[in-house]
């Protein structure tokens, strides 16, 4: 049993009996079943999100551990049932890389990984900001995962669609999973007209120019394989947010096979948004270098 608490001013209950020894003995062997052998590696990268990391966490481990078996089978069928972490539960880690917060961020994950267990939440800090793209190179070298999910840190991206994201990867065995705004039931929620408009044309310029075979190029929640995560960060040269549509079209480029599931995105919670004036320059420079060299 892990001991819940308070972190950042958040209170945290205490994970499902059993769900912090998943790792051996019977546990292992539900894990497996319902998992299919799969580990699931998480990276967050951080900075200055002392009050979201402790939720998005709690979110994390509780549809990781504890969910409902709805979103794997068709909803409405009698195979449908509510399952708790002693019955099922997928294989996981979350790995925090922080880069060097101000605001305390660092010691918020540390409590974090008091309470729930060092197998469950690992912390790969750096010394300062050094970029989106080699926060993943860095996560990616600790993850022992053979799949991983890429995520913002700042509640925007709900962990409730997961277990929709392992569903789409395993129906069609993507190389990737792209969650998105622009398809289906997916759509953005806390934007003021200035934001939505800026997301907007940027897609719409992107899919004129690139064809890239996905319809949200600019969003950042996604689960990749593992070793192609690795060729795709490896392939990529750009920085800040082109960084995320920089992927998507390396990977139609290397033929890699791209999955869709339409998902909510909320504008932060907590904190500012790290979109400004300076980052839709460097899209639209990284957008032109992208159209001329791909």
């Amino acid at each position: 049993m892990v001991a819940g608490g308070f972190v950042g001013g958040v209170a945290l209950t205490s994970c499902p009996s059993g769900a912090s020894n998943m790792a051996s003995g019977e546990g292992a062997e539900q894990q497996q079943q319902q998992g299919g052998g799969d580990k699931y590696s998480v990276l967050l990268p951080t900075y200055n999100e002392r009050d979201n990391l402790p939720l998005i966490v709690w979110l994390l481990v509780r549809y990781f551990d504890e969910r409902c078996l709805c979103a794997l089978t068709d909803p409405g069928s009698a195979e449908c049932y509510h399952v708790t972490a002693e019955e099922s539960g997928f294989d996981y880690e979350i790995i925090v890389i922080d880069d060097g917060s101000p605001d305390g961020t660092l010691e918020v994950a540390k409590q974090l990984e008091m309470i729930y267990g060092s197998d469950k939440i690992l912390l790969r800090p750096r010394a300062k900001k050094l970029g989106l793209g080699t926060a993943y190179i860095h996560g990616i070298q600790h993850a022992t995962g053979n799949f991983v999910f890429i995520m913002d840190a700042d509640l925007s991206h709900h962990p409730k669609f997961i277990p929709d994201f392992i569903k789409k990867q395993k129906e069609g065995n993507y190389d990737v999973v792209s969650g998105t705004r622009y398809k289906g039931d997916g759509g953005v929620f806390g934007w003021d007209l200035r934001r939505k408009l800026i997301s907007r044309g940027a897609n719409f310029v992107t899919q004129v120019l690139l064809r890239p075979g996905a319809s949200d190029l600019t969003g950042s929640f996604r689960l990749y394989k593992k070793e192609v995560l690795q060729k795709l960060v490896e392939k990529c040269v750009s920085k800040g947010y082109v960084f995320q549509m920089e992927m998507i079209v390396r990977a139609r480029q290397l033929d890699y096979s791209i999955g869709e599931v339409p998902i909510t995105f909320v504008d932060r919670v907590y904190g500012e948004s790290k979109l400004g004036g300076n980052e839709i320059v460097s899209f639209l420079k990284g957008l032109l270098h992208l159209f001329a060299t791909t």
